[in-house]
């Protein structure tokens, strides 16, 4: 059994889907702070068979909620302070995005603005599409640059 300590203030993020992990470290910036994170890839998981945890000892005011409700919607973040969880947050999509994602539309405005913020909106909650709210061109993950965009 694999033991990993107990955090006194920061936040947990569980039901990652396996492998997703590293991944999300990245994207969320994780990879940036000076603060500790345990990745727990590939535990037993009742519900998923196997999954990936986070623990990130920081405050969680740290973490863009946004990005990762993008990223995943059906990832858990579990508060913690003083050692206990005080709060189990269930993510819901965005309805707007502010500079997490970038329009790859060469003709939109903020190919040339680039001072503007690139703002998307959720266009298809069902099929999870957002679009650009200057030009309306859909975000495509496979067409654009990595995120985010800090």
């Amino acid at each position: 059994m694999l033991n990993v300590g107990k955090i006194e203030e920061g936040f947990v993020l569980d039901h990652i889907p396996a492998g997703k992990a590293m991944y999300l470290y990245r994207h969320l910036g994780l990879d940036r702070r000076d603060c500790p994170v345990a990745i727990i890839k590939n535990a037993r998981s009742n519900a998923m068979g196997k999954k990936d945890i986070l623990k990130v000892e920081c405050p969680v005011g740290t973490l863009d909620l946004d990005a990762l409700a993008f990223i995943d919607h059906n990832i858990t973040v579990n508060v913690i302070r003083d050692g206990e969880i005080i709060e189990k947050k269930k993510l819901d999509l965005p309805k707007q995005l502010v500079d997490i994602i970038r329009c790859n539309n060469p003709r939109c405005i903020t190919s040339v603005e680039h001072e503007l913020p690139h703002i998307f909106y959720l266009a298809d909650e069902s099929r999870q599409i957002y679009r650009c709210r200057y030009c309306d061109v859909k975000y495509d993950e496979r067409d654009g640059e990595e995120f985010p965009l800090g």
